[in-house]
């Protein structure tokens, strides 16, 4: 029999060279998302009655889940041949149905693509000690990746369907319902009891980062969040810019955001390394932040303003403010002691000039002040140099 789903048939059109009928999907009873993967695919093979089975177990384990309730409905007008396409029903709005669909095809491209990641995202070049899990985003996919730091690298622990915003990624400004791109970190669950529309915990983003500020991005409020209780899951794209987790996935990532610490980098598509793949910029980069170190420490003025770029900046200082600033200082200090320790590198995504965002605890002691702080830097490549772009306690 052909499938009258044939006409969405992904494991026929997005990946041609992959056989779903001979390809083995290890099923959890109660994972949803394989459920559903097994229901489409037996669906799109013409499996009818088992796919009806399937998405029953579906909507016993997630009653909410609105994409399962309608390919139960149109099983049911399969069977009796009176479906054409996906969402044929006149009950369904056609702008929902395509909301449906999108959602079934991201699903089905992640897991035709792969069963798990094969490698490890470009922008997780170190996690520091205090970084226990990182979280990356892939906006093209909708998948949302978590990292367990593994004496500062990272390992591949799950991944999860995510929502981002109703015109996609690139923030720029208040209300335009887009998901930002950047490297961001996460503050502990909100306290504050929120409406049902936000699900059972939210976890703020620092959006706008510094970058966002320089760069004039507006708005505010970007949460990673979960879905109401009416619904399990929502399209890919319809968020007005936060990133939303269904119910069951939210309550797994929580443990893995609850210190405030935790990198989230979002981006519109991630490049993989394999595990063992070196990355050449790294090590230029950590010998161009030793320089700096030892330049600031011996008081090599000149060599150690070398070291920031003409575009630098912070809260404070612009570029001439901020070399007059550390003239004055050099010339008015003895010998000093810097040590630095604890670093987190993280590539930044879609950036114009290859940046890293480096973070790190530093000890300084001079004959005049002795502190411990922690600092960021943004150090981008120019001319095949690494140089700082911006600098800040952290």
């Amino acid at each position: 029999m052909v499938s009258p789903f044939l006409s969405w048939n992904v494991a026929a059109t997005v990946n041609p060279t992959v056989n779903s009928t001979s390809r083995h999907l290890q099923i959890n009873q109660h994972d949803i998302e394989s459920l559903l993967i097994k229901g489409l695919l037996e669906t799109s093979q013409g499996q009818l009655q088992q796919a009806l089975a399937t998405t029953d177990e579906l909507l016993r384990v997630a009653p909410n889940f609105k994409l399962a309730h309608l390919v139960r409905g149109d099983l049911f007008m399969a069977r009796a041949q009176q479906l054409q396409t996906f969402g044929n029903s006149t009950a369904n709005p056609a702008a929902n149905v395509e909301d449906f669909r999108q959602e079934a095809l991201v699903r089905l491209q992640n897991y035709l693509g792969r069963e798990q990641p094969k490698g490890k995202p470009e922008f997780l070049w170190e996690m520091n000690s205090a970084q226990a899990y990182a979280v990356v985003i892939d906006a093209e996919k909708s998948r949302l990746y978590i990292y367990h730091n593994e004496n500062g690298k990272p390992r591949y622990v799950a991944d999860y369907y995510v929502t981002l915003g109703k015109n996609g990624v690139q923030k720029k400004a208040e209300g335009d319902k887009r998901t930002p791109v950047g490297v961001y970190f996460s503050s502990a669950q909100l306290k504050a009891k929120l409406p049902d529309f936000y699900g059972a915990a939210a976890f703020p983003l620092n959006y706008p980062n510094e970058w966002d500020n320089r760069q004039g991005n507006g708005g505010h409020g970007i949460w990673i969040h979960g879905t109401p209780s009416d619904s399990y899951s929502r399209p890919p794209r319809a968020s007005n810019g936060c990133v939303v987790v269904a119910a069951p996935d939210l309550k797994a990532l929580m443990p893995f955001l609850q210190n405030g610490n935790t990198p989230v980098i979002i981006a519109e598509q991630i490049q993989w390394l394999t595990e063992d793949q070196s990355i050449p910029q790294k090590a230029a980069l950590s010998a161009a932040i030793e320089n700096w170190r030892h330049d600031w420490e011996t008081q090599n003025t000149e060599q150690y303003l070398a070291h920031y770029s003409s575009n630098f900046f912070n809260s404070s200082y612009d570029f001439s403010s901020w070399i007059e600033y550390k003239r004055r200082v050099q010339t008015s200090a003895s010998g000093a002691s810097i040590k630095l320790s604890n670093f987190s590198m993280f590539r930044y995504p879609d950036a114009a000039k290859p940046m890293v965002v480096v973070s790190f605890e530093q000890d300084f002691k001079n004959n005049q002040l002795e502190n411990r702080m922690q600092k960021r830097q943004y150090w981008v490549l120019e001319n095949q140099q690494w140089k700082i772009l911006y600098e800040d306690a952290a």
